[in-house]
């Protein structure tokens, strides 16, 4: 045996490297994970951050064209109909009915005074339903706390920053009538 001449076995990397041109082992992931796509290699952070602002930019425009929707829309539109009878609602006191489909919640609060008010019961914030706290003089979104004059529907407190949608009511021989949405007016 010659000593300069290594043990077979030893592993040298001249023993141990395939041969030239032969070729190499796939990486495990690539049996695993068959699929390429011409370019894959190609994406490079600049436009990954393209891809990602321009989306942002759709959920964006999507997020206002539906807040302009639900500002130009008029919630309270319908034919003029009878909701309660006066007796049955006391001063202080409020009456909870559909108005002007049946899927659309609206509330009736007898102010102290005798003043009748009636408004959509959907908060204008994230469409949370509204309820009367006399106790307190208000109406109240428990969502997120939001706050309500009961006479003019105006938010005055918490984050809605639209007035509720006003029912315009009258009474008519003993009962109250709701006649359409208001213009705006307390």
């Amino acid at each position: 045996m010659n000593p300069h001449e290594p043990e077979s076995g030893t592993g040298t990397p001249a023993e141990t490297a395939p041969e030239w041109g032969a070729p190499a082992e796939p990486e495990l992931w690539r049996e695993e994970f068959p699929y390429t796509a011409t370019g894959e290699e190609l994406v490079l952070r600049r436009d990954f951050t393209r891809y990602l602002l321009a989306a942002s930019g759709a959920f964006a425009a999507g997020a206002a064209g539906a807040a302009v929707w639900a500002g130009m829309r008029r919630a309270n539109v319908g034919e003029p109909r009878a909701v309660v009878d006066l007796a049955e609602v006391p001063e202080g006191g409020d009456h909870l009915f559909a108005y002007p489909t049946e899927q659309d919640p609206a509330i009736l609060v007898h102010l102290p005074g005798g003043e009748l008010r009636a408004f959509s019961q959907k908060c204008t914030h994230l469409g949370c339903v509204v309820f009367w706290q006399s106790d307190q003089d208000r109406l109240f979104c428990p969502c997120h706390e939001g706050v309500f004059d009961p006479r003019t529907g105006d938010p005055t407190a918490g984050p809605p920053d639209r007035p509720l949608e006003r029912i315009e009511v009258a009474v008519r021989d003993g009962v109250v009538w709701a006649l359409g949405a208001a213009d705006g007016e307390p």
